[in-house]
């Protein structure tokens, strides 16, 4: 009994039951076989399961918020077709409707499955570790700073900070990576991706509403297809349409003396093929976006990139990995190679708590280079580190540092920081036993495939910009390997804002922002489409934003862009087609060329061509993207 009260509440189910039936009441309706079997026509059966719920909708609507849609001209439509005794005429429309309204509700849960999906990876639960016990307890009570414990297999609950273990992690759900990715002790592992391998233990560094997987909820719960402003033209025009239908009806009515005419009249300008134009596009153009990593929180933002002709880049994090990484070590000492200066200035800094020096260590520790333990460690906040590692006294700062314990550069080692300088480098001089020693060089290093997205965007004819508050040298000497020619450095959040403003109100030009950190949300909002990166982004400049690229690839902008060109070229082409079929058919209604039957399937052969032309928005792939490795066999 349970179980039959849980179907009787289940929508769908009762609908494809009820579509089922009218089905096939309209086969033996058709078919004439139960003439004489049964006291009515059994294509009743279609007009009360399928065309009562239309006209008690449109009722509704009208009663309610007067509200004058599709429907109504679909209920008037039924209505009068029962009343000149097309009783098979009034089924049929009936349960095409039900079939187009189907349809519908499958490409748009279709559309909507690469999203969703994000929501159902939030694990329920979480292995807390406290005094080396281990307890599961609610994901939603973990707080910042817990160690968790995650067993091969398991979803990640929060986001956080390997503490113990090694393993790989499939970020694919997140990020579209195809194969697993490596972490060790220090790497950040993300909410909702699963542990292929190997127990670890974490730290707790983003929980509840502030995980990387609960943000990107939010923006999928924002999305909504209904907020384009094409929706909304397409809901008035129905309006109209509505109007207009009436009063092609009577006038046909009164001129040829023929209501089946006027009747037919009433089928085929029903404005579902119109109004379902707009919503499957952008809901497939949203769905297609979702599947390359890509979250966008409303068709109105689809409808806004497509106009978009430049696109503005913040520096750090973005072209960038926004991360230093050692790019050059040089020994100023001949006998004493470049391995043996790096290893000592990485043991310097194996407690450092700085970035650079941190990034020194683990660049010793990937090249696999032993490192001993300092005896003696300082550090000179503002001026770098001090060690003693086996016997012998190392510093690894700026030049500063140097000079407050008399040592003097020379003039070649100078001269070669300088030319790392001229490159928008960092440069960490060391000194051993009070004499100069050599260099080591950091920058930030530059993202996979940037230069060829810049080509790609330059294809499209967008200018790209290079905003930064980073220095002169080093935004410059990064535009130039991307081939970005328009430079704006040493900005403030608010000058970066006043740029994108003046390029839309002054110049013309729609702009589209791309970045991720705090100082970037007010040029996010600024700008006429937003673009975060979802993962490493600030909480702030995802919230700021229209759209967000959650594994952080900004090869998927050109495929953005052209999405969204593409998304409303379709629309453009379902309202086209949708007009010009209503238009014909009504010619050939208004002279008895066509009747309610036939009619019936016209209009809703319009209504399931559009269905079908939005749904090949999920099919479009990113022509450019790299290909996916696969294992073999």
């Amino acid at each position: 009994m349970d179980k039959l009260k849980e179907w009787a509440a289940d929508g769908e189910k009762r609908a494809a039951v009820a579509l089922a039936l009218s089905g096939l009441a309209v086969l033996l309706s058709f078919l004439g076989w139960t003439q004489g079997v049964l006291p009515f026509d059994i294509a009743w059966v279609a007009i009360l399961l399928c065309g009562v719920p239309i006209i008690r909708g449109a009722v509704a609507g009208l009663v309610t918020a007067l509200d004058i849609r599709a429907d109504v001209l679909v209920s008037i439509a039924l209505v009068a077709s029962v009343i000149i005794g097309e009783t098979f005429a009034a089924a049929e429309i009936a349960f095409i409707m039900a079939v187009g309204a189907l349809l519908e509700e499958r490409t748009v849960r279709k559309a909507r499955q690469g999203i969703e999906k994000l929501v159902r990876l939030q694990p329920r639960t979480a292995r807390l570790v406290r005094d080396g016990a281990e307890t599961v307890v609610p994901a939603a009570a973990v707080r910042l700073g817990d160690i968790l414990r995650v067993l091969p297999g398991e979803a990640i609950a929060v986001d956080g900070v390997i503490t113990a273990g090694q393993t790989a992690i499939d970020q694919s759900v997140m990020t579209g990576e195809s194969l697993p990715v490596d972490k060790r002790p220090g790497d950040a592992v993300l909410s909702g991706a699963v542990n292929q391998f190997g127990a670890f233990e974490m730290r707790a560094t983003k929980v509840g509403e502030d995980s990387s997987l609960q943000r990107m909820i939010r923006l999928v719960e924002a999305a909504d297809a209904n907020q384009a402003k094409i929706v909304r033209l397409t809901d008035r025009w129905a309006t109209w349409i509505v109007a207009g239908a009436l009063l092609a009806a009577l006038g046909t009515w009164l001129f040829t003396g023929e209501i089946i005419r006027a009747v037919t009249i009433l089928v085929v300008f029903c404005p579902c093929a119109l109004v379902l134009a707009t919503p499957t596009a952008v809901m497939a153009g949203i769905g297609n976006a979702a599947r390359h990593g890509i979250l966008i929180r409303s068709g109105e933002v689809l409808e806004r990139l497509a106009q978009v002709k430049r696109i503005a880049f913040d520096k750090t994090g973005t072209l960038s990995h926004g991360k230093p990484s050692v790019v050059a070590v040089e020994s100023a000492v001949p006998e004493r190679t470049d391995e043996e200066l790096l290893q000592l200035a990485a043991a310097a800094e194996q407690r450092s708590e700085h970035p650079l020096g941190r990034a020194i260590f683990h660049h010793a520790q990937q090249l696999e280079i032993g490192l001993p333990e300092p005896e003696e460690f300082a550090m000179l906040p503002g001026r770098g580190v001090r060690a003693r590692i086996q016997g012998r006294t190392v510093l690894a700062g700026n030049p500063d540092l140097l000079a407050g314990g008399g040592i003097t550069l020379p003039p070649e080692l100078r001269a070669s920081a300088a030319q790392y300088l001229k490159r928008g480098c960092t440069v960490i001089f060391v000194a051993i036993d009070a004499a100069p020693a050599g260099l080591i060089a950091l920058s930030d290093t530059l993202r996979d495939n940037a230069r060829n997205i810049v080509d790609r965007l330059q294809a499209e004819r967008i200018r790209p910009v290079l905003l930064t508050g980073d220095n002169r040298q080093a935004a410059s000497h990064l535009a130039q390997r991307i081939g970005i020619n328009d430079v704006r450095s040493e900005l403030l959040p608010e000058d970066k804002a006043s740029f994108i403003a003046s390029c839309q109100n002054v110049g013309g030009e729609l702009v589209c922002m791309v970045g991720d950190g705090v100082n970037d949300a007010l040029a996010l909002k600024t700008a006429w489409v937003g673009v975060a990166m979802g993962g490493i982004g600030s909480d702030i400049a995802v919230e700021a934003a229209d759209i967000a690229l959650v594994n952080d690839d900004i090869t998927r902008l050109p495929h953005l862009l052209r999405l969204a060109k593409r998304t409303f070229h379709t629309i453009r082409t379902n309202i086209i087609v949708s007009l010009a079929l209503n238009c014909g058919a009504i010619i050939l209604a208004a002279l008895g060329l066509l009747g309610p039957v036939a009619g019936a399937l016209v209009h809703n052969a319009g209504s399931v061509a559009v269905i079908l032309n939005s749904a090949l928005l999920l099919k479009m792939k990113d022509s450019e993207a790299p290909p996916k490795i696969r294992a073999a066999a």
